[in-house]
């Protein structure tokens, strides 16, 4: 289920885009799997149609859905989408860790975060 929240400072097509790959990259939708067409996601959403549209054309330059025209937009099949979206979370990543390093982080905090617990800092 895609969650919604209007007071998050992301556009809402990022946050579709962003709540289907989720669905995707854990396993919920599957390589293959068809997704609802535009408008049904969309009034399911309560969204307007572009909204969805260009969430769907992201998607699918990043490699993680095809639109087979007339059919559908399906789940990319003999991908590895997790891939990309590792790269892009790395690359965002890289900075934050060197301002924290700069902050006075600690490698033992930082591997406390790393493991799900609340850092000191």
């Amino acid at each position: 289920m895609i969650h919604l929240d209007y007071r998050d400072a992301r556009p809402i097509y990022e946050q579709v885009k962003d709540g289907l790959r989720r669905l995707m990259v854990t396993g919920v939708l599957r390589s293959g799997d068809r997704l609802p067409s535009v408008r049904q996601l969309a009034t399911q959403l309560t969204v307007n149609p572009n909204t969805v549209a260009r969430a769907y054309s992201e998607l699918e330059a990043e490699g993680f859905v095809c639109t087979v025209g007339g059919k559908g937009t399906f789940v990319a099949e003999g991908q590895e989408p997790s891939d990309g979206r590792k790269r892009e979370l790395t690359e965002r990543l890289i900075p934050i860790l060197q301002e924290l390093r700069e902050l006075g982080l600690t490698r033992e905090e930082f591997l406390q975060l790393w493991e799900g617990g609340e850092s000191r800092a």
